[in-house]
């Protein structure tokens, strides 16, 4: 049965304004010199990064033609089938149709056990046991309620589900190969995100106090494992450093609300307040030391601040948008809640004045769980983890493109670090703050580069604004 998506309550986009664009005096004062044109990755002059939650690339495009999908037969049935311990038996991809979502436990012990040394085979066994532990100790998530046989982490999501995420894969960019950075949960990946690293650091004034942590940095004050609420320290340096020191502006906008995510190998438990003051997993750039000594942590604001911003065309060069745990796509995330979200955020872009110099990077943190068939390729101790779905829309994006490029978030700091900063990475060589991080991520040869995603000799496009609250076959 076909329904409407459930309206949110985010703040709704209305019509934008225009903005004029003067050009600069010459130095005599008597006449206007023109201003060179913008040529290639310069066009983009506002980068979006839109990080929802918890799901394989399998999950939502293992259906979607063309791509590095769920594996079939000659005859077009599904030639994978998972060990399902609990039966003796094995479980083969499924359409499923429920809004809600259980997934599985995401840690790194977990990504260990899904990839299962190549094998791809252990995503069923991990899902049962997590579910049985943390309904024990919150049995009233709704994630509770759900039957009990065939985890759903095999359980694949077509356009008919997610009619809006398949229509941008359609007049856009759909990445198949893009791989989580880290092969562990939410807060390294957050980390990795902002800084290409994840650390634990006993001294906030010494980068070199850090040392590599894939599955435990320095959790933030809220968590279980933290019982003496101590803020953690990330001393080592992020995006937002080269970023101040080249006079580029940025915001991190922060949905609000709750933040739903679990360490270890837990998939079930209590959510903790967050918001652009209350820094946490999902919002851990006020931890990072840079942010506070540089006078930065203003720039951790609300998510209100995004939608004024698009509107009045005051969008800075680089956003990060943090979610709030209803619209997250996080188990229990509803999957229409963070689809109505996100069309929003999008539709925002596309109506505001700047639309013609922007790029729109979507993608989830972690695979949450759920089933893909890819091997993760290796880059060093931290990753790459499982497969995430990933997206590209800007006027400029390649139409219906299909990018086979093996990617991580550390594409999308390169593309930063080439559009307006000519170039720098976060290279304990040449960035002017050393850290002992093990490598540069940037510069993995195994990297793509997402300027293949853009043709820049084209017309800008115009916006294909969706609903959003498109008709989906979701219940």
């Amino acid at each position: 049965m076909r329904k409407p998506i459930v309206a949110l309550g985010v703040i709704a986009v209305i019509a934008a304004s225009s903005l004029g664009v003067a050009l600069a005096p010459s130095g005599d004062g008597d006449a206007r010199a023109a201003r060179p044109k913008p040529a290639g990755i310069h066009k983009i002059k506002h980068v979006i990064v839109i990080m929802q939650e918890n799901r394989s690339f399998d999950q939502y495009f293992g259906t979607y033609p063309g791509a590095d999908g769920l594996p079939r037969t000659a005859s077009g049935e599904f030639s994978v089938c998972a060990p399902n311990p609990a039966t003796g038996g094995c479980e083969k991809p499924f359409h499923d149709t429920r809004d809600l979502n259980a997934g599985g436990p995401h840690g790194q012990a977990d990504a260990l056990a899904d990839v299962d040394g190549g094998r791809m085979d252990g995503f069923v066994g991990r899902a049962e046991n997590a579910k049985v532990k943390g309904c024990k100790k919150n049995p009233d998530n709704p994630i509770c309620s759900q039957r009990a046989t065939n985890p759903d982490v095999m359980g694949y999501h077509d356009g008919s589900d997610i009619p809006n995420y398949w229509a941008y894969a359609r007049n856009y960019v759909l990445q198949d190969h893009m791989f989580e950075p880290n092969a562990s949960w939410s807060l390294p990946a957050h980390l990795f995100m902002v800084s290409e690293w994840s650390a634990h650091c006993t001294n906030r004034d010494d980068p070199f106090s850090c040392t590599n942590a894939l599955q435990n940095p320095g959790p933030p004050p809220d968590r279980p494992n933290n019982p003496n609420a101590t803020p953690p320290a990330y001393a080592w340096t992020d995006l937002t450093y080269l970023l101040h020191k080249r006079k580029v502006g940025w915001r991190y906008y922060v949905f609000t609300g709750t933040e739903p995510d679990c360490e270890g190998d837990e998939m079930i438990c209590e959510s903790v307040k967050q918001g652009a003051r209350t820094p946490g997993i999902w919002n851990p750039l006020p931890f990072f030391t840079t942010v506070q000594d540089d006078g930065q942590l203003g720039n951790v604001t609300t998510l209100g601040g995004y939608f004024t911003a698009a509107k009045a065309g005051k969008l800075p060069a680089v956003s990060w948008i943090d979610p709030t745990g209803s619209v997250s796509e996080h188990p229990p995330g509803l999957v229409t809640a963070g689809e109505t979200y996100v069309t929003k955020l999008i539709d925002a872009a596309m109506r505001g004045p700047e639309w013609k110099s922007t790029a729109i990077f979507l993608s989830w943190d972690d695979w949450g769980g759920f089933y893909d068939h890819v091997v993760p390729p290796h880059v060093d101790e931290n990753g790459y983890g499982l497969r995430v779905p990933g997206l590209v829309i800007s006027p400029y994006a390649r139409r219906g493109f299909i990018d086979h490029q093996t990617l991580s978030f550390d594409a999308y700091a390169k593309f930063i670090e080439d559009d307006f900063l000519g170039g720098a990475r976060l290279d304990p060589k040449t960035d002017g703050r050393p850290d002992p991080r093990p490598d540069v991520r940037e510069r993995a040869s195994i990297l793509g580069n997402l300027v293949r995603d853009f043709d820049f000799k084209q017309k800008p496009r115009r916006p294909s604004i969706l609903s959003p609250h498109p008709v989906s076959d979701l219940h």
